[in-house]
């Protein structure tokens, strides 16, 4: 597609900056009005029928013109939140920090957003209402000030990004050279990075992801000051934090992410606890993240059901791991130390990414599973396969011996488990026995608590 489009202008002057678009007619570029979707479509045609300017705006259209389906549609106005609200019966303002709008329609929602200005407070608000606020570290805390499309074109986070389709007369405005970029495969910030990134670390994110999702280099005047601004991510808030990394490690492109962020200093800002566990790209702890991810990603391109849970699980095994022999060392019991240690490490996680309750339940059982699915003899096996997370932690424990942990062929015996019938599981469980704890046991009933760790 980028063929038709780049054919028909002057590559001198593709580089525009956000003040002079460059306008790309219908007939110069493959894209036409049906490619997007009708209920955008009808959004803009709503708002330039009351005398606003409309577009749809960003992802879509550079997806489009890499021909690749957008996973959904927004649109840009000049009409402030409370305008487009009026003229759509099922739409409601959201956020605080960004306002927008969202407009139900009976299949999708499409994100209206009003075209935002750099300048530090809106003109004669006198009150200082609705600032273009900055935390000290030059963060963005709230950008409701509103301006013009060339305005807009400026704040955008990357040049691929700054692209705004008008459906009415099938025309692409490019204000950055997005269409360059998408042509030389390259992931650009718009503006100097190191201020693009300081007021919203999260766009170091968003470049890692969309280098990762579409294949693309990272421009390396924009890769250079992330290494160094990789600690600023500790001023974005843990949910906002959480949701990011879902869209990192469930993109279906997780194992070129983990690398991505790995390389400029950005894994060890979302999982801190493996700083120390990952200096080298081959050790254990690399190897089962990387197999974390490899399987992720091959379960998403197969549209099978992936989970945060097994992702955060995977993730912070190693320090689990890590913790649990310590505690096992003073002297604590297996099971003690391992939910120790789960309970300490999920703790410290998340006031970094927020991870909800509903993922960190189900982490903490496949955690404890690891621990009961060697112990399968007798009438053991039965029952463990019964167990609501079974096939999470059987896969959990593949993962483990892909990374290369030794696990005396457990994932082998439990695949073979399965597959077997009813009079051959009794002989496989017969064969295992359960090993003799009567020292530990006796060890055990001689405390009336385990040992607490030292300080």
């Amino acid at each position: 597609m980028l063929e038709i489009i780049t054919k028909f202008f002057d590559k001198s002057n593709r580089k525009q900056g956000a003040g002079t678009p460059l306008i790309v007619k219908s007939g110069q570029h493959a894209l036409i009005a049906n490619m997007i979707s009708r209920d955008a479509r009808k959004v803009v045609e709503v708002l330039q029928d009351a005398g606003h300017e409309a577009y749809v705006v960003g992802g879509s259209i550079r997806d489009l013109l890499l021909g690749l389906k957008p996973k959904d549609f927004d649109v840009a106005t000049s009409a402030k939140p409370a305008e487009v609200k009026v003229l759509f019966r099922r739409s409601r303002i959201i956020g605080r920090r960004f306002q927008i709008v969202h407009v139900q329609f009976s299949r999708e929602i499409i994100e209206v957003t009003t075209f935002r200005s750099n300048e530090t407070k809106p003109n004669g608000n006198k009150s200082g209402k609705g600032l273009r606020q900055q935390s000290n570290s030059g963060m963005l805390t709230r950008d409701n000030v509103f301006g013009s499309v060339t305005d807009d074109a400026s704040r955008r986070d990357l040049t691929i990004n700054a692209l705004y389709y008008d459906p009415s007369d099938n025309s692409i405005h490019d204000f950055a050279g997005g269409l360059e970029d998408i042509e030389s495969r390259v992931i650009r910030i718009m503006g100097d990075p190191a201020t693009r990134f300081r007021e919203d670390p999260v766009r170091m994110l968003r470049v890692v992801r969309f280098c990762a999702k579409l294949g693309f280099t990272i421009d390396a005047r924009t890769a250079k000051p992330m290494h160094k601004l990789a600690a600023d991510l500790e001023h974005v808030s843990p949910p906002r934090l959480f949701d990011e990394t879902i869209k990192l490690f469930m993109s279906g492109q997780g194992l070129a992410t983990f690398w991505l962020l790995y390389e400029y200093g950005l894994f060890e800002r979302i999982v801190p606890q493996l700083g120390t566990m990952m200096k080298d790209r081959d050790n254990l702890t690399c190897r089962l993240i990387g197999q974390a991810f490899t399987n992720t990603d091959i379960r998403i391109r197969a549209e099978k059901r992936v989970t945060p849970a097994f992702i955060y699980a995977a993730l912070l095994w190693p320090a689990v791991q890590h913790l649990a022999a310590q505690y096992r060392d003073r002297g604590n019991s297996a099971s003690y130390a391992l939910s120790k240690a789960a309970g300490e490490v999920i703790a410290k996680q998340i006031p970094i990414t927020a991870i909800p309750k509903r993922f960190t339940m189900p982490m903490r059982e496949i955690w404890d599973l690891q621990l009961l699915l060697p112990r399968r003899g007798g009438q053991r096996a039965e029952r463990l396969v019964a167990h609501s997370r079974f096939r999470a932690a059987y896969d959990f424990v593949l993962l483990r011996e892909q990374a290369g942990e030794e696990l005396s062929g457990l994932g082998d015996w439990w695949t073979a488990y399965q597959e077997a019938n009813t009079e051959k599981r009794a002989r496989m469980a017969a064969t295992i026995g359960e090993p003799s704890n009567k020292k530990s046991r006796t060890r055990n009933r001689r405390r009336s608590k385990p040992t607490a760790p030292s300080e």
